[in-house]
């Protein structure tokens, strides 16, 4: 018998703090040797001279076979998904399990559960709350975030998904109760409809004008306000894909004020900017997602941000809705208004690919960076480190070999995944996975697609220290305990 299952021999490992030149030895899906050259034999040895050893990606924001609240039917399926996540070299995703207005949340997180059992990489969910009555927050939320679901989003916008301030404190002082982590869709819901009504009113429905209803500032206040409802109750939150140099200063000052409060952005907004959203409707759809894409000084700005430790991971937001087909991006119609085309874009493969060629190829970022914002910074926000994001002695084995060298032209030709087209057609790359490893098995090998349906499982995420509270309140109050403390 082997001593390992897999040797990875000859490359460049790559951690968030460190780079070394050594062998990895791997056995029943961990890593279990580390070493500058491992003597054994293995069931199977990867060459990965002249490339990096990364830890396997982790996508923490992506939307995978979920009902769209605002019209259209999500593209892909979780086999779909998760495999065209693997071919891109990302391990591990965090999707949503979406409440419906009017209902509870248990019985939806078990279809999605269900659905997911056709992963190809493992998985963990985010719950959407949008209607936080008693019985949901006293009853199914603490047993949901018990049983390793630990974090939850909310919309401060979109008409069926919103919610307003005093359920967005609701939900806050139950995540802070039982130790979970709430992220948030930042953006001013009462100015976006009536920009929106205006525009379209006067006939401006192209999507063109879906950047002029939701310019930064909508952005910005909104990230300003639900920071301070988040300094109210003491409460770490992750603000999703910051677009615009005015919401990444209100996070860094508030940060600075030492504010847990942490940001990601997504690579559409290094690479699109609103000027791509000008066109026919055909055109403009397919990188109309929310929040808009920005400038090229936002770009810049997001990058500095990067740098500065603001924005602290990067995740694709993969929301894919196919272009030709009745329920997609169109589903109320060739002509309809940028308002009634469905929002999002597809990304799961492309999210590493794109943020080593404009990061670190350009001189944006170092390797460190890369491995810190694809892997490691997600694995401990989300309580999934030591066992994701790093390549060390007991740590799964989810791995990807990267070729820094390869240079890719982006087409929908060559993607794995079910969406009808790829918003970076045409785009040129440099860096793309050549070997994807996930607990061990190869699921993509130059070209060769190895994933297996239901391969992936689900991760439970027990408490961990990284969202801790602060244990300061702005007064003396403690609204969760009802006292008055010191």
């Amino acid at each position: 018998m082997s001593e390992y299952d897999v040797i990875i021999t000859g490359g460049t490992v790559v951690n968030a703090a460190d780079t070394q030149k050594a062998d990895i030895g791997i056995k029943d899906g961990r890593i279990v040797a580390l070493a500058e050259k491992l003597s054994g034999s293995a069931a199977r040895t990867i060459d990965a001279a002249g490339r990096y050893v990364l830890p396997g990606g982790i996508d923490s924001h992506c939307h995978i076979q979920q009902p769209s609240s605002g019209g259209g039917q999500n593209a892909e399926t979780w086999e779909s998904g998760t495999r065209s996540a693997a071919c891109g070299g990302t391990t591990t995703v965090i999707a949503f399990a979406a409440q419906e207005k009017g209902k509870g949340v248990k019985h939806m997180v078990a279809d999605y559960h269900e659905k997911a059992k056709q992963a190809c990489i493992d998985y963990s969910f985010h719950i959407i709350l949008n209607d936080p009555s008693d019985d949901v927050m006293e009853n199914e939320i603490p047993e949901l975030i018990a049983s390793g679901h630990r974090s939850l989003k909310l919309f401060m916008t979109y008409p069926k998904n919103r919610v307003d301030d005093k359920q967005i404190l609701k939900i806050f002082e139950t995540a802070r109760k039982h130790q979970a982590l709430v992220c948030v869709h930042a953006e001013n819901h009462d100015a976006i409809m009536y920009m929106t009504e205006k525009l379209v009113g006067n006939g401006f429905g192209n999507t063109k004008y879906h950047a002029w209803c939701k310019p930064p500032l909508v952005e910005r206040e909104a990230c300003q306000r639900v920071i301070m409802l988040s300094e109210l109750m003491d409460l770490p939150i992750q603000i999703f894909h910051v677009t615009c140099e005015e919401a990444a200063e209100e996070i860094r000052r508030a940060q600075a004020r030492g504010v847990k409060v942490f940001a990601e952005t997504c690579p559409q907004y290094f690479v699109l900017t609103a000027d791509d959203l000008d066109g026919d409707q055909r055109h403009g759809a397919r990188v109309l997602c929310s929040p808009a894409p920005r400038s090229v000084a936002d770009q810049q700005a997001l990058w500095n941000h990067v740098r500065m430790g603001t924005i602290g991971n990067v995740t694709s937001d993969h929301a894919p809705y196919n272009i030709d087909a009745p329920d997609g991006k169109f589903w109320a119609g060739d002509n309809a208004p940028f308002s009634q085309i469905a929002n999002g874009v597809p990304g799961l493969e492309t999210r590493m690919p794109i943020t080593f060629s404009e990061g670190v190829v350009k001189g944006r970022i170092d390797l460190q960076t890369f491995v810190a914002l694809t892997s490691t910074n997600s694995a401990k926000l989300f309580g999934l480190y030591p066992k994701k994001g790093r390549i060390g002695i007991g740590a799964d084995a989810d791995i990807v070999i990267w070729d820094a060298e390869k240079k890719q032209t982006i087409t929908q030709d060559m993607l794995h995944h079910d969406t009808d087209y790829t918003p970076y057609e045409g785009m040129d790359v440099t860096g793309w996975p050549a070997v994807t490893l996930s607990r061990g098995k190869v699921v993509w090998n130059d070209g060769e697609v190895g994933c297996e349906a239901g391969w992936g499982l689900f991760l439970a995420r027990a408490p961990y220290d990284y969202i801790k509270p602060s244990g300061k309140f702005p007064t003396p109050f403690n609204p969760i305990t009802g006292k008055i403390e010191g």
